[in-house]
């Protein structure tokens, strides 16, 4: 990412795009904890104008600090001054045009992270009046993923809570209240739920379909519309997901990563994962071990 103001700590709805980050289609890169960067910073590199767009698991918050802008949010459009936030969960369709002199972060959250806290995170919306609380919180959040302190897990798990509690906290009025996901985004939200909680126990689209109360056919439209991608693209996406993870970071073997992941075949596990790897498992545990 860029140099200036970023930090990285720990890991189709029609033609709107959807990314892992700002223009990263199909990111590998984990985010597990925070990524932080200035406006200024990534804005600059587009023209100060970032095309509507949707993150698939991302959960974002920008802080206008100076300068100007506008928003778009779920097709409803916000002049943004200083001092305004814009909450952004994961499939919202978001698009930004800023003043040259903007000023200001944005903070990016895996929205599962969200879970552990026992706060609710608030959904799609601009608050504009009495901010400093949540700038008070991104501060601080960003202070401890810079330098972290003893108890450092504990620490930033504390200061996510903190800051959904400032922005549920925020008066005026967000655009949640007139920004409702339609129907298929709920749809492709429960769908992507389940696959976080199931893909090792369950491949098939239409598991998934008659949980979510739809035909196999109607999700992989929904599957294909929002999300960018069939259904089974979707559910084979995390599980090569999690492979990779136990390639790189576990001292499992290949044929108990395969298991793990409901593969009992272990020469079908490795064609799959070549398949979604672009090589062998062995090969990409060494490329990412060297």
């Amino acid at each position: 990412m860029d140099g200036l103001g970023t930090k990285l700590h720990y890991s189709n709805m029609g033609r709107i795009p959807t990314y892992a980050l700002y223009g990263e289609a199909g990111s590998e890169r984990h985010h597990d904890w925070l990524h932080w960067e200035t406006i200024q910073a990534r804005s600059s590199l587009h023209g100060y104008r970032i095309a509507p767009h949707r993150h698939e698991h991302l959960f974002q918050v920008l802080h206008l600090a100076g300068g100007a802008g506008r928003a778009s949010v779920d097709g409803a459009t916000f002049e943004l001054g200083p001092g305004s936030v814009v909450v952004v969960p994961a499939l919202t369709v978001h698009g930004f045009t800023f003043s040259p002199d903007v000023a200001g972060v944005v903070v990016t959250l895996l929205e599962r992270d969200l879970g552990t806290t026992g706060v609710m995170p608030p959904g799609a919306g601009v608050v504009q009046e009495d901010t400093a609380g949540i700038a008070d919180a991104l501060a601080r959040l960003i202070g401890e993923a810079d330098d972290p302190g003893s108890r450092h897990d504990l620490a930033m798990r504390a200061h996510v809570t903190l800051l959904l509690l400032a922005l549920q906290r925020a008066s005026g009025r967000p655009a949640a209240d007139t920004i409702g996901p339609d129907r298929s985004r709920r749809h492709a939200e429960a769908f992507r739920r389940l696959v976080e909680g199931q893909f090792r126990q369950t491949r098939r689209v239409a598991d998934y379909a008659q949980q979510i109360g739809i035909s196999h056919t109607h999700l992989n439209r929904v599957s294909r519309q929002v999300l960018g991608a069939s259904a089974l693209a979707v559910i084979e996406r995390r599980v090569a997901l999690e492979a990779r993870r136990q390639l790189q970071f576990s001292t499992l073997s290949i044929k108990q990563i395969g298991a793990e992941l409901g593969y009992e075949d272990p020469a079908y596990f490795t064609r799959f994962a070549t398949r979604l790897l672009g090589m062998a498992p062995s090969a990409f545990r060494r490329k990412m071990r060297g």
